[in-house]
């Protein structure tokens, strides 16, 4: 079906080994914006396989991938190899030149930031990963949600959720998000208080942490290099 010509396009990037949710819960929003269409774009046509085995077909590769208003970029464990994917950095840089919203989910940020996009600007994350935003210029965000110009930057996974919302809102009005709300009922009641490190029982924090301690040892690794080739562009 031919879409109208004035129809705008939000592109969500997919790479291996990145969390589903950072994709899907705020593609399940944006895909209801009137007027606009999602497109998920990845370096090539091949199906990639998500963190938790989900395979997804993309739509687009990066050769035919079209402009877009409106770009998201999740994260997951696959953002430690895409930070160090020169095409894919590369791929986050173009489309922010001509993109008029910009939107990180999770560790998506750190994604931004290889892109030398974030210097000097505030920037949330997953909360074991904020912190490592610093190497790239950004200033770290505890925020759910944070929005500095362009900038959308949510917290772990579900925050992509609330922050699609609030793009939305951006986009299309208070009335209009609170319609697509509405539409996949999303009214979150956790059964536990656990949701960041702030307010998790100590125990279960420690507990995170320790289970995640050789991944995140290996996600420095990666934001290192990473923001070494960043500073070497820059000279």
């Amino acid at each position: 079906m031919t879409q109208p010509s004035d129809t705008k396009i939000a592109g969500l990037l997919l790479f291996p080994n990145m969390t589903q949710l950072d994709l899907t819960g705020p593609l399940e929003v944006l895909a209801r914006l009137p007027g606009w269409r999602v497109e998920i774009v990845s370096p090539t046509l091949a199906p990639v396989r998500t963190d938790k085995g989900l395979v997804i077909q993309p739509d687009h590769d990066f050769n035919t991938a079209s402009p877009y208003e409106l770009f998201v970029v999740p994260g997951g464990p696959g953002t430690d190899d895409a930070i160090l994917d020169a095409q894919i950095v590369d791929f986050v840089r173009e489309r922010s030149d001509a993109a008029r919203y910009m939107f990180g989910i999770c560790t998506g940020s750190l994604l931004l930031g290889a892109a030398g996009l974030l210097r000097g600007r505030r920037a949330g994350g997953h909360w074991q990963a904020r912190a490592l935003l610093s190497q790239f210029g950004a200033i770290p965000s505890d925020d759910r949600m944070t929005i500095d110009g362009k900038f959308y930057t949510s917290g772990g996974v579900t925050a992509g959720i609330d922050m699609a919302l609030r793009v939305a809102a951006e986009i299309a009005g208070d009335e209009t998000a609170q319609l697509i709300q509405l539409q996949i009922e999303y009214d979150p009641a956790p059964p536990f208080n656990a949701g960041t490190p702030f307010v998790a029982p100590s125990a279960i924090v420690e507990r995170a942490l320790a289970a995640s301690a050789a991944f995140r040892e290996k996600r420095a690794a990666a934001v290192e290099q990473a923001s070494a080739l960043l500073a070497r562009r820059a000279v």
